[in-house]
């Protein structure tokens, strides 16, 4: 497997996902979310429950899946080694969460699914969370959206935050940042079909009926969707599905959207340059802060004239039960 010494999360971090963070951390309460998340949310509490409640992946603890994850941590070059847990439920989810302390949880349902070349993949993608930072963001929107969602206006204002669109920013971004990990995932297997089964398998796999699954096929679905975006319309039922016309906003993007982004870089110059060597590398250990970045006040007004279309549809809609 091939090993990036040095690398910078810039070096393969899709600008979408640069670009939609830049607006969210200028939205207004931004700065709000950031100061409430820090004075009232800690990670020692989740590490305490993890470490009550699943098994703490090891040399003697799943060592299989203990070595794939070293040498994952070794191709992005990613030091300290951040925890792994193994959490008993079927469904095949994994997610990284901490900042401090960093950490991911693999669910067991991936491990029954996935191959081992696919479960590295799963890792790899979920380590490019961490290399570039962003589970401290992921954490900060969950945050606000449990806050916001219990207590409502009573939550520091919270409520009047949600209606100006700082939560949907937060799942755009969301959603965005799964292309730069899938990115990782991509150069940590060096193998794009083993990326594109492994997100088939948790679309919709069965561990019954799996050798009747294709991945061609699910590549020609990938390209028949692509079709479909060309339709304004039908732009705008998965920009309402995506921000939760349908009662719940979505923190990825579809499977075959993702498949979609990542076989286009799988060709691109770029990731050429990557695989010779030739990628930025990192000055010194990177900072993740809170604090907002640059001013990029036309993709600030965009997300809002957004956001209030969405708003409206979602009225006519409910309107209309």
């Amino acid at each position: 497997m091939p090993t990036y010494r040095g690398i910078s999360s810039e070096a393969f971090r899709h600008p979408l996902d640069s670009q939609a963070e830049e607006t969210l951390r200028d939205l207004p309460g931004f700065d709000f979310i950031a100061r409430k998340f820090v004075e009232f949310v800690y990670e020692r509490p989740q590490l305490v429950y993890l470490m009550g409640n699943t098994i703490e992946v090891g040399p003697r603890q799943y060592s299989t899946v203990y070595q794939i994850f070293r040498e994952c941590m070794r191709d992005l070059d990613i030091y300290p080694e951040p925890k792994l847990f193994v959490e008993q439920n079927p469904v095949a989810n994994s997610y990284a969460l901490g900042q401090e302390h960093p950490y991911i949880v693999i669910n067991t349902g991936i491990l029954d699914l996935l191959n081992s070349s696919e479960i590295r993949s799963v890792l790899a993608h979920e380590l490019g969370h961490i290399k570039c930072g962003h589970t401290i963001l992921i954490q900060m929107a969950m945050w606000a959206m449990n806050a916001a969602s219990i207590v409502g206006e009573l939550t520091f204002g919270i409520g009047n935050i949600i209606s100006s669109g700082l939560i949907y920013a937060f799942f755009e971004w969301r959603r965005k940042a799964e292309l730069s990990a899938d990115r990782a995932a991509l150069l940590v297997t060096d193998d794009l079909n083993t990326v594109m089964s492994s997100m088939m398998k948790i679309s919709g796999g069965s561990n019954k009926y799996g050798n009747e699954c294709s991945l061609e096929e699910f590549i020609r679905q990938s390209e028949n969707y692509q079709a479909l975006e060309e339709d304004a319309l039908n732009q705008m039922y998965k920009f309402l599905m995506y921000n939760g016309a349908q009662g719940v906003m979505l923190s990825h993007p579809f499977p075959v959207e993702r498949l979609h982004f990542l076989r286009n870089w799988a060709v691109s110059p770029e990731y050429g340059e990557i695989k010779k060597g030739n990628y930025q590398k990192e000055s010194d250990p990177r900072a993740v802060d809170v604090e907002p970045k640059t001013n990029n006040n036309e993709e600030v007004e965009k997300l809002r004239r957004q956001m209030e279309e969405l708003q409206q549809e979602i009225n006519r809609i409910k309107g209309n039960r």
